[in-house]
C-alpha cells in the first residue's frame, strides 16, 4: 500500500524526524570544530562527519521506520525533500563544509538511494522490515568502510580492509531482518560498495542496487 492510513500523523513524524536531522548535522559542526581544534586534518573531520550523518541520520531513521511509517510514501518523500536540501548548497556553490565537499554530491545521492531503495522494496515485497536493509547498508555498513579508510589512509579510497568492516556490520543487520535473502545482499552490497562510476553511481547507489535487488527477487524465488 502506498498511500499511508494516516497522513498527518506520519507528516508529523517526518517534521520530528527533519528536526532531529538539523540537530544532527549542528552536533557534527561542533564536533567538526573540534576536531579541527585538535588539529586532525580538515578533509579527514568532514569526511568523519559525513560518516555520522551516515549513522546517526540516516541509520536511526531507517530503524524507525517500520514504527511510525505505514507505507514508504511519507519516509521517501522526506528523503526527497532532503536530497533537494543537500543540493541545494551544491549549486549555489555555499556549501556546508563541516560535511560537504566541492569534489562530489555523494550526500546528495545519499539520500536520494535510501528513499528509493526503501520505496522499490516496500511496494514489492509488502515487507516494510526488508524495505528499511538497503537504507541501513547503505547508513551502517559505508558508515563503517569510510571510518576504517579515514582511519587508515586519511583520504577518500577505496580498500578491502573498509569493505571487510562492512561485511561484519551488515551480515548481521541483513540475516536479522530477512534470513537467508539479507545474508545475501550484505555479501553483495559489502562488495560492490569497493566500486563506483562516478559521478552518478557512487557507493551509495550501487549499494541500494544490489541490496534492493536482491531483497525483491528472493520474494519471486522458490529457492528462497
Amino acid at each position: 500500500m502506498l498511500y499511508p492510513s494516516n497522513v498527518f500523523n506520519e507528516s508529523l513524524w517526518a517534521v520530528i524526524l527533519f528536526m532531529y536531522i538539523l540537530f544532527i548535522i549542528y552536533l557534527t559542526k561542533r564536533i567538526f570544530n573540534y576536531m579541527v581544534k585538535r588539529n586532525v586534518k580538515t578533509n579527514v573531520a568532514i569526511y568523519y562527519n559525513r560518516k555520522l550523518i551516515h549513522m546517526l541520520a540516516g541509520g536511526v531513521i531507517a530503524l524507525l521506520v517500520p514504527y511510525v511509517f505505514s507505507s514508504p510514501l511519507v519516509p521517501t518523500v522526506f528523503a526527497l525533500i532532503i536530497a533537494l536540501i543537500l543540493y541545494i548548497p551544491h549549486r549555489k556553490k555555499k556549501l556546508l563544509n563541516w560535511f560537504q565537499v566541492s569534489d562530489n554530491a555523494y550526500e546528495v545521492n545519499f539520500a536520494i538511494s535510501w528513499g528509493l531503495s526503501l520505496l522499490l522494496v516496500w511496494l514489492i515485497t509488502n515487507n516494510p522490515y526488508y524495505a528499511i536493509i538497503p537504507p541501513l547498508f547503505i547508513s551502517f555498513g559505508d558508515a563503517v568502510t569510510g571510518i576504517i579508510r579515514n582511519g587508515l589512509y586519511g583520504v577518500r579510497t577505496k580498500s578491502w580492509y573498509g569493505n571487510l568492516g562492512m561485511i561484519l556490520v551488515t551480515v548481521p543487520i541483513g540475516f536479522y531482518f530477512a534470513k537467508v535473502p539479507g545474508l545475501l545482499a550484505a555479501v553483495a552490497s559489502s562488495i560492490i560498495e569497493h566500486f563506483e562510476i562516478p559521478p552518478l553511481l557512487d557507493d551509495n547507489v550501487l549499494i541500494g542496487i544490489a541490496s534492493s535487488l536482491i531483497l525483491i527477487v528472493s520474494t519471486t524465488t522458490p529457492i528462497f
